[in-house]
């Protein structure tokens, strides 16, 4: 199993070890270790320890002082201030720590697997089939591809989930227009692209929309066929499947776009739990979690009251015996949780359905369905806004097509890549235009906490100073051209040398990295990744401007400053692929 303790871990445990010797009784006391601008490390744990102990914090910073063992990690170390320990770490710990993240047989630069991994299903990037994919259905993609990547690379056995929505009366209406126009869609689903597939559902939609609204004897035919649909009937049911075939079409050719996996296995949509929706509401109705009022199936909830005071319950089953949303979530729940066994349910959606996920987790609770031992939590996102600050549409008002913002991010990007292209084709060109573009857009999102709202804006996101993502590659990028221009000459780690500034603060930065990936997974918190890699660049950047590499004072110091060219180049490149975004060797 890939693991190399971390200079903090090593640090940690040494200081672990003299509180012990210190204190006895306080043997699993935490020395509160954190980085510092004062010191590489700065321990404040003994404040609390001395007022438990009854004793003076420096004094007894003092005597743990003299129980570290200094020499091979540790540095130096002295009391600071109230009882504060600053710690430095010698120059050889961090270069040894960084060769064996190098070295690691994996290749997973040192980042261990979770102690007791589990089973998380996560349910994202949720389209809708006959409606084409539009900037709302950005940020569930984006983030919850990216929450699946960490969750795998830390060992979580990951089931995906995309919930579309491909049921609902809608489709009587659409099933009963194709069957009486068959011409309509008579191509077959691998002769056109996914982007021709759509408009030919939309060109569908509105026509039979239009004859839906006219004519009275054809919206009866339509609503007939939605009994038809929700019977069984073979003809209709295989006339939906056509449909839902054709927006596949599209699905694949957005997420393609995107840059991200999407398999056919992992599209459940909302038909996929209809054998199970009558006996969802029996469970309910019969455990006495939910009842009926007024015809309908319901569950109630104390804190949860409509402007008139009166209780707003979730409604399982309409009182005309059709189901909504609820019955769907709640029977999806039941198939995650007994039939694939999950000990984590998590939901990508929009901030704006909590109220909803909350009613529905809580009916679960009740149910026995989730428990101290399967949880469920919906990491919800916020609205993708245009630059003032509004929700991003278009200048007629419409809701922006996902397919046109993407291109366009690409279009901006490869100009980008073009004005710095040097000797680059013109495929090259387009290819890393692509990276570019989308990393761009993934970045953008990724940065920043998914509860946050944030404003799109191209000019800023294919930038090449600030936090973006063309930073980072442009760094990558930079870092690749050095190592073949060193030519024969290889990284190669020299711990008997002594660190600069800059390459000390790079290599402990390095160091931090599989830190930063526990916890950035523990809280499916991509943007604190983001966040680690815009300063790892940043910290190169530093690096490179101040550090001569290939012309270094030594054979040596050349080997060892590619040596942290190579390490950061490593890191740089694991760390965006796990937010979905590629590193292209050369901008």
């Amino acid at each position: 199993m890939a693991s190399v303790t971390s200079l903090t871990a090593s640090v940690h445990q040494r200081l672990a070890s003299a509180l012990s010797a210190t204190l006895p009784e306080t043997a699993a006391a935490d020395p509160l270790l954190r980085r510092s601008d004062r010191a590489d490390f700065q321990a404040n744990g003994i404040l609390a320890l001395a007022k438990k102990a009854k004793a003076n914090p420096r004094e007894l910073a003092a005597q743990v002082v003299g129980h570290v063992v200094t020499g091979d990690v540790i540095e130096d170390i002295e009391v600071s201030g109230p009882g504060f320990l600053n710690i430095t770490v010698t120059d050889r710990a961090i270069t040894e720590n960084l060769a064996a993240r190098v070295a690691d047989p994996e290749g997973r630069l040192g980042v261990p697997y979770a102690e007791h991994p589990g089973t998380t299903v996560i349910d994202y990037a949720q389209p809708n089939v006959a409606k084409e994919m539009h900037v709302g259905h950005l940020r569930s993609a984006v983030i919850g591809d990216s929450v699946v990547q960490l969750l795998e690379f830390t060992g979580e056995n990951v089931v995906r989930r995309h919930h579309i929505g491909d049921w609902g009366t809608q489709f009587g209406m659409l099933i009963q227009y194709l069957d009486e126009h068959p011409h309509e869609l008579d191509h077959k689903a691998s002769e056109v692209s996914g982007e021709e597939a759509m408009s030919n559902l939309d060109r569908l939609y509105k026509a039979a929309r239009k004859l839906f609204d006219s004519d009275e004897e054809f919206k009866t035919r339509a609503r007939r066929r939605v009994v038809d649909l929700q019977a069984g009937d073979p003809h209709t049911v295989a006339m939906w499947q056509k449909f839902v075939d054709e927006s596949k079409i599209y699905f694949f050719s957005v997420f393609e776009k995107l840059d991200m996996e999407v398999r056919d296995p992992d599209i459940v949509g909302e038909s996929g739990y209809n054998d199970m929706l009558a006996e969802t509401c029996r469970l309910l109705e019969e455990s006495g979690v939910a009842v009926r009022s007024e015809g309908a199936l319901c569950v109630f909830f104390d804190d949860v009251k409509g402007p008139d005071g009166n209780p707003v319950p979730l409604i399982v089953q309409k009182s005309d015996g059709g189901y909504g949303y609820a019955a769907t979530d709640l029977s999806a729940i039941r198939d995650r949780v007994f039939n694939l066994k999950a000990n984590t349910l998590l939901y990508v959606v929009d901030a704006r359905q909590s109220l909803h996920f909350k009613m529905v987790f809580e009916t679960a609770r009740r149910a026995g369905w989730l428990n101290d031992d399967v949880t469920a939590y919906q990491l919800a996102f916020g609205t993708v806004l245009g630059k003032d600050g509004k929700p991003f549409k278009t200048r007629e008002g419409e809701t922006v097509r996902l397919v046109d913002l993407l291109d366009e991010a690409i279009d901006r990007a490869s100009a980008v890549v073009r004005e710095k292209a040097q000797d680059l084709s013109e495929e090259e060109i387009a290819e890393q235009g692509a990276q570019v573009g989308i990393g761009a857009v993934k970045y953008a999102d990724l940065s920043t906490s998914a509860n946050r709202d944030y404003k799109f804006d191209l000019d800023q996101m294919v930038s090449l100073n600030g936090d973006t993502s063309v930073y980072l590659q442009y760094a990558y990028a930079r870092i690749q051209s050095i190592l073949r221009k060193a030519g024969e000459t290889r990284p190669a780690a020299h711990p008997e040398l002594e660190l600069t500034e800059a390459e000390r603060a790079l290599g402990l930065h390095v160091d931090a990295f599989a830190e930063t990936v526990r916890e950035a997974a523990a809280e499916y918190a991509p943007h604190k990744l983001a966040a680690y890699l815009y300063q790892l660049a940043s910290l190169y950047t530093s690096f490179y401007d101040k550090c001569p590499v290939l012309k270094a004072g030594t054979p040596q110091q050349v080997e060892n400053r590619l040596f942290l060219c190579d390490v950061t180049a490593r890191t740089l490149h694991q760390g965006m692929a796990l937010l979905g975004i590629r590193t292209p060797e050369r901008l």
